[in-house]
């Protein structure tokens, strides 16, 4: 399989008043496509950073990002916004969606960034499109204020899915939600990489890790582990 994500001796550092935080050291990765990866860390280990790192929120301070074969480090910062609508969805742990707007006005919300103007009944069915793959093609009139939790992050991950990203990111997608709700959350995220997506995952919890393939383990900035995972089968679609 093609790599979408190659990280070449990947270093950050921050300037801490006079101390330098040495967050990532030396991260040498590669994700191919349709891989489904969690990565796992205590507090510091920089798992976070290196996600933000791959979501292109970040550079690195030194080192190689490709994505999908395209060096970050050489795009400016319209460029890097570019890539990043095109080519990568983002799920958050919060949700992050808008309170008074209806599921479908929040997932065709990243449509407006594109350079490319979609036609607004273009953007409506690709919107409807994403809820339906999620299950919430009837709650798509409903404001977040009137959906469950577990309704809630299917909207931000149709809102992921809304503009075909080759990755999905998740930063902690199930750290809001009690264990049944986590559990039909990751048999989307699994659904979903059997399509074909690229999934890679932030947690930190041991029982959510195993629905992926593979887990990275960081600690003081370094992957101390990076192993293939016999990944827990879950029974039905949500």
């Amino acid at each position: 399989m093609n790599p979408v994500i190659q990280l070449t001796d990947v270093h950050k550092i921050y300037r801490t008043g006079e101390v330098n935080v040495h967050a990532v050291r030396g991260v040498t990765l590669t994700i191919a496509r349709g891989e489904f990866v969690a990565i796992m860390g205590a507090s510091g280990s920089g798992k976070s950073t290196l996600m933000n790192i791959l979501g292109c929120l970040d550079r690195p301070t030194r080192g190689q990002y490709r994505l999908d074969g395209t060096a970050v480090a050489d795009l400016d910062g319209d460029g890097l916004a570019d890539l990043r609508n095109r080519k990568l969805g983002f799920v958050f742990q919060g949700f992050n969606l808008l309170p008074r707007t209806s599921a479908l006005e929040n997932v065709e919300l990243p449509m407006m960034y594109l350079h490319e103007h979609l036609p607004a009944a273009t953007q409506r069915e690709r919107a409807l499109r994403a809820l339906a793959t999620v299950g919430l093609a009837d709650r798509a009139r409903h404001d977040p204020n009137q959906l469950s939790g577990g309704q809630q992050q299917r909207v931000a991950i149709a809102r992921a899915l809304v503009n075909a990203p080759m990755v999905l990111l998740a930063d902690e997608p199930t750290g809001n939600l009690d264990s049944q709700t986590s559990v039909e959350i990751m048999r989307v995220f699994q659904q979903l990489n059997e399509t074909g997506i690229t999934i890679v995952m932030v947690t930190h919890e041991a029982d959510i890790a195993t629905y992926a393939q593979r887990r990275l383990v960081m600690s003081d900035g370094v992957v101390v582990t990076d192993e293939p995972l016999a990944r827990r089968a879950t029974a039905g679609a949500p």
